[in-house]
C-alpha cells in the first residue's frame, strides 16, 4: 500500500478534482459559466472607450462654453439703451485758458437712419468690409481660415477674419488688445448681437459707431470732416472713399495722400460693380469724377494730444446723455508754438539732414501736459511719436547715472580720471579714441565722457542707477547691462522728458496726465482730478548738483543752441545708434520740453544730426515764444559760491555753426561703443593721455580753472 502510494504520489498529492491543491489551483475555465451565476462584465472596446469620453468631453466643453458665455454677457449693457438716443452728444475740449481745442461727436452716437441713406452708402461698406453679412450668424469660418493661413504664411497679420458684427461688437464693448481672450470674446458678442438685432440694426449701429480716422467716429461725422456734407448728399466715388478708409484709416486718409485714398476708392467701386451694386456705367462715372475733400484738420496737431486722451476720457463719460465738457491741461498758445517749431525745422532742414519726422512734448511743473506733437503731420501719420515710439536716449540718459552718482556723496567737482576700462569683455571708448586723464565730474558730464559715465554706473552700480530712473518716472524695461549708462535702452519720449521735470520744480515725481476735470455742459461734474499727495524724487543736495551741471551743458556744450537770453536753462542732449536719434531734453523753472528727430525706420540713418542742432533749435524755437511774457524763473543750484557756469568755453558763432558735426556729440551704437564719423586719422585712437592726478592741496577753484583754460580740442561740448 505505502508503495503504491508512493508511485502514485499524481493521484495522492491532489490529482483528483476534490482533493487540496499543495502546488496552486488548477487553471479556471475560461468558457460561459453553467451555473446561472453572474456573467462576467464586458468591455467596451477601443471604439467604445473613444466615444464615451469624447462624449464626456463635448459635454464638459458645452458646460464650459456655457459658462464664459454667461460671465462674458453679465455685464453687458441692456440692448435697448443702444436705441434711446434720439441726440448726438459731443465731446468738447477746452485748454487751460478756457478757449476750445475742438469739438468731437462722442463715439456712441445713435444709430444711423438706413431710409434716409442713398442705398449704394452702405451697400459700399458691405462690399469691402463684408459680402457674407447678411448670410451669417456673426462669424464666418472660410474668413477666419483664410485670413489665419495667410497669416500664418507672411509670418505677421496681414489680413483680417472679423465680420462687420464682429467689428461692431469690440468697438462696443472690447479694446483694441491683440490676445485670444479678447478674439474669444468678440466670437461669442457677435452671436449675442446676431441674436437681439435685426441685421439692419447691426449695419445701423455699426455705420454710427465705426471709426473713419481723424478724429470722426460714424459716417455723419466722416462726411461733413472730408467732404463738409451730410451723409445723405454723398455721392457714389465719395462714399466708395469712406468705404476704403475703413481697412486703414491713417494710410488711406485723402488728407494725407489723395493718390492713395483714390486708388483704394477704385477698388472699392471695382467690387461694387462685381457684385452688381453698381452699374459699370455708375462705375466708369464714380471714376471720372474728381473728389473734392475738406483739406484742413479739425484740432491740428492737438489731434495727437487728443487721442492720447481720448480713451481715459471715454472711459469716464460711458454713454453720455447730454454735452460734455473736457477740461484739458494743453496751452493752445504753446501747441502752436510747439507745431510751427517742428515743422519749420523739418520743412527747412528736414530733407537735407534725412529727417523723417520729430516728436515735442512739453511739462508744465506738475506734470500737466501742455503740448504735445507726435509727429510732422498727423494727416499723414496718426502714429504717436511722443507716447508710442521707443527709442534709445543715448546721453540723454546720463542724468540718471550722475545723480546716483550725486547721492552716494560725489560732487560736480569730485575728480575721475579718463582712461581706458573695461566691463567683463566690453571696453567703452569716447568718440575720438583719446582719453584726457583726470577730470572733475561736471567737465566729464559737460564733454559727454563714456569711461567715466560707465566707470560712475560701475561704482554706484547699476541697479542704484536704475533704481534712480525709476524714482523720476522712468516704466520702460530697464536691463542692468554694461552699456546701461551709455543709455542704450529704449524709452518714449513722454517717460523721458516727464522724467527731467523733477530737475525743474524743485524734486518732486510727477505723473503725466491730460485732463483735469469733466463736467456737463449743464455744469454736472463727472470726474474731477485730485492732485496726488507730493513725493520726493530728488533730495536738495543731489538736485542742486546735478542742475549745476545740466546748466553746464547749455551754457558751455553742444546745447548752446537752446540758450535763452532771459533766463537760465538746463539739459542733455543725446546722439544715438549711429545717427538714427537725436535728443534734446531742456528745462527752465517749471517747465520743461523734450525733443526728438529721426525716422520711422530704425534702417534709415540721420545725415548726422546731433542732439544740439535740430533738437535744441527746436527747442529754443518753442520756447522764445511761449516764454514771452512769463516771468523768468530759476531752478535749485548750489547754495555754496561756485564758478560761475557760463564763464566755461564762452560759445562763439563760430562754435555755435558747427555744432551739428562736433566730434564730442558722439552717436552710440546699440552695444553702448561709439560709432565713428569717419576712418580719417584724426578719428584715429591715440595713445592714452597720461592720467594728471589732482594734487591734494588743489581747491576746487583751481580745478575749475584748470577746465576754463585746457585747450580747445579737449574741451569739446558734450553730445
Amino acid at each position: 500500500m505505502a508503495g503504491r502510494g508512493a508511485g502514485n504520489g499524481r493521484n495522492s498529492n491532489g490529482g483528483g478534482r476534490r482533493g487540496s491543491y499543495q502546488d496552486g489551483p488548477p487553471p479556471r475555465r475560461r468558457g460561459p459559466s453553467r451555473s446561472g451565476g453572474a456573467r462576467p462584465r464586458q468591455g467596451r472596446g477601443f471604439f467604445g472607450t473613444l466615444f464615451y469620453w469624447g462624449a464626456v468631453m463635448v459635454l464638459w466643453m458645452g458646460v464650459f462654453g456655457v459658462g464664459v458665455f454667461i460671465w462674458v454677457a453679465s455685464d453687458l449693457p441692456d440692448p435697448e439703451a443702444l436705441w434711446k438716443k434720439t441726440d448726438r452728444p459731443s465731446i468738447t475740449y477746452v485748454d487751460i485758458r478756457g478757449q476750445v481745442v475742438d469739438r468731437r461727436g462722442a463715439p456712441d452716437s445713435p444709430p444711423i437712419d438706413l431710409k434716409s441713406l442713398p442705398s449704394y452708402v452702405p451697400q459700399a461698406v458691405l462690399a469691402i468690409e463684408d459680402r457674407k453679412f447678411y448670410r451669417h450668424w456673426g462669424f464666418d469660418f472660410e474668413g477666419l481660415a483664410r485670413a489665419f493661413y495667410v497669416n500664418a504664411r507672411a509670418g505677421r497679420v496681414v489680413q483680417g477674419g472679423s465680420t462687420l458684427t464682429q467689428q461692431l461688437a469690440k468697438n462696443l464693448f472690447l479694446s483694441s488688445e491683440q490676445s485670444l481672450k479678447r478674439k474669444a470674446q468678440e466670437l461669442l458678442l457677435s452671436v449675442w448681437l446676431e441674436s437681439r438685432f435685426t441685421k439692419d440694426e447691426i449695419l445701423a449701429l455699426y455705420l454710427a459707431r465705426v471709426y473713419f480716422g481723424s478724429g470722426a467716429y460714424g459716417i455723419d461725422e466722416a462726411a461733413r470732416r472730408y467732404f463738409d456734407k451730410t451723409p445723405q448728399n454723398l455721392t457714389i466715388s465719395e462714399a466708395a472713399l469712406l468705404a476704403g478708409l475703413l481697412k486703414a484709416p491713417s494710410r488711406f486718409n485723402p488728407v494725407s495722400s489723395a493718390q492713395r485714398a483714390s486708388d483704394r476708392a477704385t477698388v472699392v467701386l471695382d467690387v461694387m460693380e462685381a457684385q452688381n451694386v453698381i452699374t459699370k456705367a455708375q462705375r466708369l462715372q464714380a471714376v471720372s469724377q474728381p473728389l473734392r475733400f475738406v483739406p484742413t484738420s479739425r484740432g491740428g496737431g492737438a489731434a495727437y494730444f487728443l487721442d492720447w486722451i481720448a480713451e481715459d476720457v471715454g472711459s469716464i463719460v460711458g454713454e453720455p446723455e447730454e454735452d460734455i465738457i473736457v477740461e484739458t491741461t494743453l496751452d493752445l498758445a504753446a501747441q502752436l508754438n510747439a507745431e510751427t517749431a517742428l515743422a519749420q525745422e523739418l520743412g527747412q532742414n528736414g530733407k537735407a539732414m534725412r529727417l523723417g519726422h520729430g516728436a515735442l512734448v512739453a511739462f508744465a511743473g506738475d506734470g500737466g501736459v501742455r503740448a504735445m506733437v507726435g509727429g510732422r503731420n498727423y494727416q499723414e501719420s496718426e502714429f504717436n511719436r511722443v507716447t508710442d515710439a521707443k527709442r534709445q536716449p543715448g546721453s540723454a540718459f546720463k542724468p540718471f547715472v550722475y545723480l546716483a552718482a550725486m547721492e552716494r556723496g560725489e560732487t560736480p567737482y569730485s575728480v575721475r580720471v579718463d582712461a581706458p576700462i573695461k566691463v567683463g569683455e566690453w571696453a567703452p571708448q569716447n568718440y575720438d579714441g583719446k582719453f584726457r586723464g583726470a577730470m572733475p565730474l561736471i567737465s566729464a558730464f559737460a564733454r559727454s565722457i563714456n569711461t567715466v559715465a560707465v566707470g560712475l554706473g560701475e561704482e554706484v552700480g547699476r541697479d542704484s542707477v536704475i533704481r534712480a530712473a525709476r524714482r523720476l518716472g522712468i516704466r520702460s524695461r530697464l536691463d542692468p547691462q554694461p552699456t546701461l549708462a551709455l543709455g542704450t535702452e529704449v524709452l518714449t519720449p513722454l517717460e523721458l522728458t516727464a522724467a527731467y521735470v523733477p530737475f525743474a520744480n524743485g524734486g518732486m515725481a510727477v505723473t503725466p496726465y491730460g485732463f483735469k476735470r469733466i463736467r456737463t455742459r449743464s455744469g454736472k461734474i463727472l470726474w474731477e482730478r485730485t492732485p496726488p499727495a507730493p513725493r520726493r524724487a530728488i533730495e536738495d543736495g543731489p538736485l542742486r548738483n546735478m542742475n549745476l551741471m545740466l546748466a553746464q551743458v547749455v551754457s558751455a556744450g553742444t546745447a548752446r543752441t537752446a540758450q535763452l537770453s532771459d533766463r537760465p536753462v538746463g539739459g542733455k542732449t543725446g546722439t544715438t545708434s549711429d545717427y538714427a536719434d537725436a535728443w534734446f531734453i531742456g528745462f527752465t523753472g517749471g517747465y520743461v520740453a523734450g525733443v526728438w528727430v529721426g525716422n520711422d525706420d530704425f534702417t534709415v540713418k540721420t545725415n548726422r544730426v546731433t542732439g544740439g542742432s535740430a533738437p535744441a533749435r527746436i527747442w529754443r524755437a518753442f520756447m522764445v515764444p511761449t516764454m514771452k511774457g512769463v516771468a523768468p524763473r530759476g531752478f535749485a543750484l548750489p547754495l555754496a559760491p561756485a564758478p560761475d557756469p557760463n564763464a566755461l568755453a564762452e560759445p562763439t558763432d563760430e562754435n555755435v555753426e558747427t555744432l551739428p558735426v562736433d566730434p564730442m556729440d558722439m552717436p552710440v551704437g546699440s552695444d553702448g561703443a561709439p560709432v565713428p564719423v569717419s576712418q580719417t586719422p584724426e578719428a584715429q585712437p591715440s595713445a592714452p593721455t597720461p592720467a594728471r592726478t589732482a594734487p591734494e592741496t588743489r581747491s576746487l577753484d583751481e580745478i575749475v580753472k584748470d577746465v576754463q583754460t585746457r585747450p580747445a580740442e579737449a574741451s569739446g561740448p558734450p553730445r
